[in-house]
């Protein structure tokens, strides 16, 4: 399975790609949507659609993640980062893509064990759980780590579905 992770952002979406096979992870491509500051807002927009539609397209995910956004102090910055993540949101369902979301918390718990864990952190383990993996931005490795999150939360859920069906296979 191909999961394409996804960092929201208005001034850099950050995006990567891994490949699950069992309990393995590999890295396939990362990269970052960086639409122009200067540019109207729904430019902006149209820039991170179509960026995402192109990995999507060249990479060829089967499902995809994306991290939630928390609420700023500038209402305005708010609702902006709202508006960009949901064209993050849509570009992969428009694609056919399931999406899955997932706190920052639990992203940062998955993949360091900690959730209140820094960047560096993250960009380590990330490096660890995907080795060879040279990312091209601090975003590109967020949307790593929102792929690899998946992947686990994936993974423990397929267990507890096969393990249901056991039980009930038993009883």
């Amino acid at each position: 399975m191909r999961i394409i992770g996804l960092d929201p952002g208005l001034r850099n979406t950050g995006w990567g790609v891994i490949d699950v096979e069992v309990n393995r992870l590999t890295y396939v491509a990362d990269g970052t949507v960086r639409p122009r500051p200067k540019e109207g807002l729904g430019e902006r927009l149209r820039v991170l659609h179509d960026g995402l539609m192109e990995a999507i397209c060249l990479h060829e995910p089967s499902e995809a993640a994306v991290e939630e956004t928390f609420l700023n102090k500038n209402p305005r910055s708010t609702i902006k980062l709202g508006e960009a993540r949901g064209v993050v949101v849509l570009t992969p369902a428009l694609a056919g893509l399931t999406v899955a979301e997932y706190s920052a918390n639990r992203i940062k718990k998955s993949v360091v064990g900690a959730g209140h864990a820094s960047k560096e952190q993250i960009q380590m383990m990330v490096r660890r759980i995907l080795p060879g993996c040279q990312f091209s931005s601090a975003d590109a490795a967020d949307a790593l780590a929102v792929a690899i999150c998946h992947a686990n939360t994936r993974e423990t859920e397929m267990s507890w579905e096969n393990n249901n069906t056991l039980q009930k296979v038993l009883s």
